[in-house]
C-alpha cells in the first residue's frame, strides 16, 4: 500500500494556505503519522500557532525557522490554539507560555493524563505503516522499522489489555511532567460550542467534534470559507475512536460530529492536522462514515458466524494478524458498544471478567 499523506516526513518549506494562514509541517515520531500541521494565523500583532507539536528542543527549533521563513520570530506568538488534547497537539504550547505570555485555547473540557490510552490513528493505517516500512527494510538492510508497541498490564472495560505508546515515549512524557511546570499548558482561555474568536483579522466560530476525543474542537471562518479540522477529518485516514472513553458511544459522538461539520456550507479549504489541504469536506466526511458503516457491517457478520464471542475474538475476526491486540480491540469494543445500544447486540460478563456479545 503507497504511503498515506499523513505518513510523509515533515517538509521545511512554508506556505500559505489561506489570507493569512500559513503551513508549517513539524517533525512527529509517532506511530502512523510523519508530521503535524502547525497553522500560524498572522496579524498586526504577531500570529496564533494553531496545534504546535510535541514538546522539546526539535520540534521548538522547527517552529523557529519555520516562522523565521514568514518574517517572524517566536517571541511574536501571542496565542495557542488546540485542537484536542494530544501530545502531538499541544506539546509546543507550555514553552510559548513561559516565554511570551502567550493565552492558550482550547475546549473546557480539555484533559490530558498519563498513561495516554490510546495511538491517534487507527488500527489498519497503523499496519499499512509497518508493512511499508518492512517492505523498505527487506530492501534497504540499513532501514530499521519502529519498535513494537507493548501493551499495558490492566483492566479495560472489555476485559483485555490495555492499549499504551511505546515504552520510551512514555518514560519521556513522565520525564516532562515532572519537570518544573511540566509539559501540559494550562487552558486560559476555555472555550466552547459556537464561541466566536478573533484570529488572522477575522472572525471564526468554534465547533464541539467529540469522537477521536471528547475535548476535540475544530475552527471555521465563514468569511474566506476556511475550515481548521485538526484530528477530526483527516485527508486519507481514518482517527482512532477509542472504546476507553468518558463517552457512553464515543462512535455516535463521531458520526453527529461528522454530520454537524458536513452540514457547513461554502468551505473552500479544509486543513486538517495531518496531510495536505483539502477542498471537499463533505465528501471526505461521508467517506469515513461509510468506513464505519462497513465496519459494523462486518462486526454483525463475524458474530452471526462465530456466534457469542468476546472483543478480542470478534476483533481477530476483524482485522488482520498484523493487527491484533490492544488497540484493535479497542476500537472493535467503540463498535460493539454501539451495536449494543442501537439493540442490535447483547453483552454479558464471563467468569473470566471478559465482556461477551451476541448478535440480536
Amino acid at each position: 500500500m503507497a504511503q498515506r499523506q499523513e505518513q510523509e516526513d515533515a517538509k521545511t518549506e512554508v506556505t500559505e494556505v489561506a489570507p493569512n494562514i500559513l503551513r508549517m509541517q513539524l517533525p512527529i515520531s509517532m506511530p502512523g503519522l510523519g508530521h503535524v500541521n502547525c497553522y500560524a494565523l498572522v496579524d498586526d500583532e504577531g500570529a496564533a500557532l494553531v496545534d504546535p507539536g510535541l514538546p522539546g528542543t526539535p520540534t521548538w527549533k522547527a517552529l523557529a525557522d519555520r516562522l523565521k521563513q514568514a518574517g517572524l520570530r517566536t517571541k511574536h506568538v501571542h496565542t495557542i490554539v488546540v485542537t484536542h488534547s494530544h501530545p502531538d497537539h499541544f506539546g509546543g504550547a507550555t514553552r510559548f507560555v513561559k516565554e511570551n505570555g502567550a493565552r492558550v485555547i482550547a475546549h473546557r473540557n480539555f484533559r490530558f493524563g498519563l498513561p495516554q490510552t490510546e495511538p491517534e490513528v487507527s488500527v489498519e493505517d497503523l499496519a499499512a505503516q509497518r508493512d511499508a516500512r518492512a517492505a523498505q527494510a527487506r530492501e534497504d538492510p540499513a532501514a530499521q522499522a519502529k519498535p513494537r508497541v507493548d501493551p499495558w498490564r490492566g483492566p479495560t472495560p472489555w476485559g483485555g489489555e490495555r492499549p499504551q505508546p511505546p515504552a520510551e515515549q512514555r518514560r519521556r512524557w513522565s520525564r516532562m511532567r515532572l519537570a518544573k511546570g511540566g509539559f501540559v499548558p494550562a487552558i486560559s482561555d476555555p472555550v466552547e460550542h459556537g464561541n466566536v474568536l478573533r484570529l488572522a483579522k477575522r472572525d471564526w466560530f468554534v465547533l464541539h467534534t467529540p469522537g477521536h476525543t471528547e475535548d476535540h474542537i475544530c475552527l471555521h471562518d465563514p468569511e474566506h470559507g476556511t475550515f481548521l479540522g485538526g484530528d477530526h477529518v483527516l485527508p486519507t485516514i481514518t482517527p482512532h475512536i477509542s472504546g476507553i472513553s468518558s463517552s457512553r458511544d464515543p462512535l455516535a459522538s463521531f458520526f453527529y460530529s461528522l454530520d454537524r461539520v458536513a452540514e457547513i456550507s461554502g468551505i473552500k479549504q479544509a486543513l486538517p492536522a495531518h496531510g495536505h489541504p483539502f477542498s471537499d469536506l463533505r465528501a471526505r466526511t461521508e467517506a469515513i462514515k461509510r468506513h464505519h458503516f462497513e465496519r459494523l457491517d462486518k462486526i454483525l457478520e463475524i458474530s452471526r458466524d462465530i456466534g457469542p464471542a468476546t472483543v478480542e475474538a470478534v476483533s481477530k475476526g476483524l482485522f488482520r494478524e498484523r493487527s491484533w491486540g490492544p488497540m484493535a480491540e479497542s476500537e472493535t469494543y467503540a463498535h460493539l458498544e454501539h451495536l449494543r445500544l442501537e439493540g442490535r447486540a447483547e453483552s454479558v460478563r464471563g467468569k473470566d471478567g471478559k465482556l461477551v456479545y451476541t448478535l440480536r
